[in-house]
Formats: structure tokens, sequence, C-alpha cells
């Protein structure tokens, strides 16, 4: 699948942060406890921070304790595109957003929700709009 934003390295450095760099275009992971979104008020929608697209809604957040936002389900069914990951030598699900192809972070299924998913996000993928219509 081809992603619908493409840009060069050189563009991609220029649009994101060294640290989002590293992480959205790297497949990097920050440090837990380290990002802006791990806790967030108020109601909202969580978009990629490398290309705007809506990834998940504040109702779908909650606190896994395992030191990275979490979320129970997608905003929209098509808007994450899920692979196998070996690296590390372990076999997880590597989650990348289906507009630009960045690396958001992984989702396991041991979520406490009826989804019985947790997708751990790294918050150097996201942006969050405050109050934006969540579509529910």
């Amino acid at each position: 699948m081809t992603a619908e934003v493409e840009m060069s390295e050189a563009e991609w450095r220029e649009r994101l942060s060294p640290a989002q760099y590293e992480v959205l275009r790297r497949s990097a992971t920050e440090p837990a406890w380290s990002g802006d979104y791990l806790h967030v008020d108020g109601d909202g929608v969580f978009s990629c921070a490398g290309c705007g697209a809506k990834l998940f809604t504040s109702d779908s957040k909650f606190d896994s304790g395992s030191g990275w936002p979490s979320f129970d389900r997608a905003m929209a069914e098509g808007a994450i595109i899920e692979t196998s990951d070996d690296s590390l030598l372990m076999r997880r699900t590597e989650i990348t957003c289906a507009k630009c192809g960045s690396h958001l972070g992984h989702v396991f299924a041991d979520g406490p929700t009826e989804t019985g998913q947790r997708y751990c996000v790294n918050s150097l993928a996201l942006n969050f709009d405050a109050k934006e219509d969540t579509g529910g």
C-alpha cells in the first residue's frame, strides 16, 4: 500500500522536530513517561504529527500504566495500518498512519475494554486538538 502523503527525507526533516523524525520516520520509541499526551484532560481528537490525519478520540484513551498514551480503538477503520514487527527479538504489531506511513507505536491484545486492544502510541507521533468534533 502506498501512502497518500509522500515526501523526501529532507522534506520530512524540515517538517518534523529531530525527535519526531526519529519516531515517525525511523520507528524510534520515546522514553516511557516522557510524552506530552500521556495525560490529557478534555475532549478532542488526536491526529498524526506527520500529516494531520485524525487517528484517535479522547473517549478511546485510557491509562494503561505503560508510560505511553494508550487507546482502545482507532477513530475510523482504515486510519491505521497494522504490520508484523519482529524486531527486538519479539513479535509485535506495529501501527503506522495510513495517510503518510509514519510510525505511531504498537498495538497489543491486552486492552481493558470490550475491544481488547491497547494502541500504545508515542506522544511525539501525535497532535491533540481539544474540543474538536469526535464524531460520536
